[in-house]
């Protein structure tokens, strides 16, 4: 019985894996780790800095929905559920696709 063959095309996971860790050796090239510390630092890293980035985006939108409003003061910016125009606070944030 021979084992299973698998293919050798690669996956876009593999493809954005390899970026992450190409990325952040750019950052540190003289970075060495096992895989336990590449998985946790290097890659962890860029999809933290992934996340952040969408996390942006939906903050925005959301504040331009309407339904966050930015809290200015001191370096950065808070984020909160808007009050409605009365002042009262919503009592359940409205789910918008």
């Amino acid at each position: 019985m021979q084992p299973p063959r698998y293919s050798q095309r690669r996956l876009p996971a593999e493809d954005e894996l390899a970026r992450s860790i190409l990325n952040y050796l750019a950052e540190h090239p003289q970075a060495t780790d096992t895989i336990e510390g590449i998985a946790e630092w290097w890659v962890m890293r860029e999809q933290v800095r992934k996340d952040v980035e969408l996390l942006q985006r939906v903050l925005r939108r959301l504040t331009q929905q309407g339904l966050l409003e930015e809290i200015h003061g001191g370096t950065q910016v808070r984020y909160s559920l808007k009050k409605l125009p009365d002042g009262r606070q919503r009592e359940e944030p409205p789910c918008q696709d």
